[in-house]
């Protein structure tokens, strides 16, 4: 961030998969010249205090409210930054804060930065190798949103089209069979023994990877800390000690 620091902003920033190397220096000067962060409960407890600092965690289902607050406090000339995990343009913060600037236009003059982070499906894909190495897609599974007949339909016609495709928020406690009927439109779709790739918490502690063909896909491999990847009909596994390297070669048709 260059702005002056007299005047108010609001910075909506990625903290990138969960380790701490892998935050941007942008984002990290963003949260040095802060005065207030705001977030997610999990995303703020990982913003350490300091004077001058304010934390505003809050629940996840309150986005809207999340960033009207954020922007009422930079009009009143507050340096805020918003954060999110992952990159905060993907299925994150900002497009919340930009759809409460659509709704009350005069937000639109207030400095508004949309810092990117890592995002966990391309911190999942360099686990494992290059499986997004050519077209792809990005499905969010959640169907808090979105009714679940949507997202079965673009898993559909993803399949059809043969990308690679990458699923967040596959499972929760309220949501447990939706892996499963996805990957049973999968296995309908593709018929066919293409890898999926689990990868829980990438860059923590707890990471986890495994591989499987389709037809051995189970829902209950997942959790809300996993991504999922499934691969093209032309993405490639390379055995090896340790979890296989996955790719998707950039010529496939």
């Amino acid at each position: 961030m260059t702005a002056r620091h007299d005047a108010g902003w609001l910075a909506i920033a990625g903290l990138g998969p969960g380790d701490a190397a892998l935050i941007t220096p942008e984002v990290t000067a963003a949260l040095a010249q802060a005065t207030d962060v705001i977030g997610y409960i999990p995303y703020v407890a990982r913003i350490a205090p300091r004077d001058g600092l304010t934390l505003h965690a809050s629940d996840n289902r309150v986005e809207l409210d999340r960033a009207a607050h954020a922007l009422a406090l930079a009009a009143s000339g507050r340096r805020v930054v918003i954060v999110s995990s992952g990159d905060p343009g993907v299925f994150a913060m900002a497009a919340a804060v930009f759809e409460v600037v659509e709704a009350a236009p005069a937000h639109a003059a207030i400095d508004i930065r949309v810092l990117p982070g890592i995002t966990a499906m391309l911190a999942a894909a360099a686990r494992a190798g290059a499986p997004l190495g050519h077209d792809f897609c990005a499905i969010n599974l959640s169907d808090n949103l979105k009714p679940h007949a949507l997202i079965e339909r673009r898993v559909r016609l993803a399949a059809q089209a043969d990308f690679a495709m990458a699923f967040y928020n596959p499972c929760s406690r309220a949501r447990p069979d939706t892996l499963d009927r996805v990957l049973a439109v999968l296995r309908e779709s593709c018929a066919d023994d293409r890898p999926v790739l689990f990868a829980r918490a990438v860059s923590t502690a707890d990471e986890h990877l495994a591989i499987v063909p389709l037809p051995q896909a189970r829902g209950d491999m997942a959790d809300m800390r996993t991504v999922v990847i499934v691969g093209s009909s032309t993405t490639r596994v390379i055995p090896r000690a340790g979890t296989a390297i996955l790719y998707t070669p950039r010529s496939a048709a």
